[in-house]
């Protein structure tokens, strides 16, 4: 019984190996491979098509609306504080067309040379880098662009005074017609600039209003006194 069991133990100790398979099945484990998970990050919102860049705006913009801002304040303040020493309709017209002229020729004069400085430097930092230089020059300030720009929105604003009241000969009339015309294009230029900007309309324009009326009430209140100091009498003819 012993030698039996010995020799069935030797038999199977010795016996050669099965034959292996040729097409193997692999184990599913086995095929797995180690993949390194970055840790995640919360989802940015992809910018839409239709958003607007309000900040590349922020040039023309400046230009553009506080340029025509400009022209209708400094153009009606002109002509009501002129009314303050010379009631006569040709002296206010007269008044306007000159501060429109000086104060267009002015704003074309300081943009250039304002947007020419940075186009200035603008330069000398590409020369200094010497890399991405074409890129760059496309995006460069034009001066005399900006210097146009500036002078024909300065032009725009200051005509509206001119056209309400330059040519109306009742002084009171003339006046009131030159105010509220620059009333109306003051709030109408604060609520463009805050549209194109994306900021509140009604604080925008109140406060072009109030900055406009202030400017008007400050010249009126200067003129006539210097009028009364210099004993000039009020004019109206």
């Amino acid at each position: 019984m012993c030698t039996s069991r010995l020799s069935y133990q030797v038999h199977v100790a010795t016996s050669p190996d099965p034959p292996k398979d040729p097409n193997p099945k692999q184990d599913p484990r086995a095929l797995q491979t180690t993949v390194d998970i970055p840790p995640h990050e919360p989802d940015r919102p992809a910018p839409a098509d239709d958003a607007v860049d309000y900040m590349a705006r922020a040039q023309w913009l400046r230009a553009a609306v506080l340029g025509a801002n400009d022209g209708l304040v400094s153009v009606a303040s002109l002509m009501v504080g002129v009314s303050a020493v010379n009631q006569s309709a040709k002296a206010m017209l007269v008044s306007g067309l000159a501060g429109l002229v000086a104060g267009a020729c002015s704003m074309a004069i300081g943009e250039f040379v304002s947007v020419y400085a940075q186009y200035d430097i603008e330069m000398a930092e590409m020369g200094r880098r010497r890399e991405r230089r074409s890129e760059e020059e496309e995006r460069l300030p034009n001066p005399l662009a900006a210097a146009g720009a500036s002078a024909l929105a300065f032009a725009t604003g200051a005509v509206l005074p001119l056209v309400a009241g330059g040519f109306v000969e009742a002084w009171r009339v003339r006046v009131g017609l030159v105010c509220a015309a620059s009333s109306l294009g003051l709030a109408g230029f604060g609520a463009a600039g805050a549209v194109l900007g994306g900021s509140s309309v009604r604080r925008s324009a109140l406060r072009v209003v109030i900055g406009g009326w202030l400017a008007m009430v400050v010249t009126y209140g200067v003129l006539r006194v210097l009028g009364l100091v210099f004993n000039m009498q009020v004019s109206t003819a």
